[in-house]
């Protein structure tokens, strides 16, 4: 039996192991480990990974919840493929792709979720209120934001459905990088994470 390509119990997959699809977002690693802490997930946890793009949030959720499973939505066919590819690369297979558009297809989803990681999409509000009427109590959303009109519209859905203990984190990071004979430290695009607790 092969070693699996992500042998650990952290996240952080590099951001070059995963296919791509160019255009198609990815939540870079580093990113990736600010959101999973938010998430606070259990190895049972049930996820959805809402605008799941390349499918780096699934497959990372997804193996550090191996007797759960994670639903990575996404409306467009030819990434609901590269997100099952990905799943398959690393043998994350309680992923369960669902084609579709958010937040409409999230009433045909067959389990209710303990987490949920929403990573854009519009309409801001109306996703944020069908996920919280369908997130289990004591559960958890993410939110992210790379603008602040973003920010303010998801501060707004999280005050609107009464979410507890939120939190928002703006992330501030750098990569050493090679250029040419020189290295320096460039910036990755900040992004704004948002979580909230549903303790009712």
């Amino acid at each position: 039996m092969s070693e699996p390509l992500w042998p650990y119990c952290t996240p952080g997959i590099p951001d070059d192991a995963f296919d791509r699809i160019p255009g198609i977002p990815l939540s870079q690693r580093e990113m990736r480990v600010l959101m999973i802490s938010q998430l606070r997930l259990t190895p049972a946890s049930c996820v959805w990974d809402i605008g799941a793009g390349t499918g780096t949030i699934a497959v990372e959720a997804a193996l550090l919840c191996p007797q759960g499973t994670v639903y990575a939505i996404e409306r467009d066919e030819e990434v609901v493929e590269l997100i099952q590819r990905n799943s398959e690369k690393f043998g994350a297979t309680n992923v369960r792709v669902i084609q579709g558009t958010a937040p409409d297809c999230l009433l045909e989803i067959p389990q209710a979720p303990d987490r949920i990681c929403f990573e854009g999409g519009a309409p801001i509000g109306a996703i944020v209120e069908q996920c919280w009427s369908l997130l289990k109590s004591q559960g958890r959303l993410i939110s992210t934001a790379s603008s602040l009109d973003a920010l303010y519209s998801l501060s707004e859905s999280y005050a609107k459905v009464q979410a507890r203990q939120v939190e928002i984190v703006q992330s501030a990071i750098n990569r050493l990088e090679t250029r040419g004979i020189r290295q320096t430290l460039a910036a990755l695009d900040p992004i704004f994470i948002l979580s909230g607790a549903k303790l009712d």
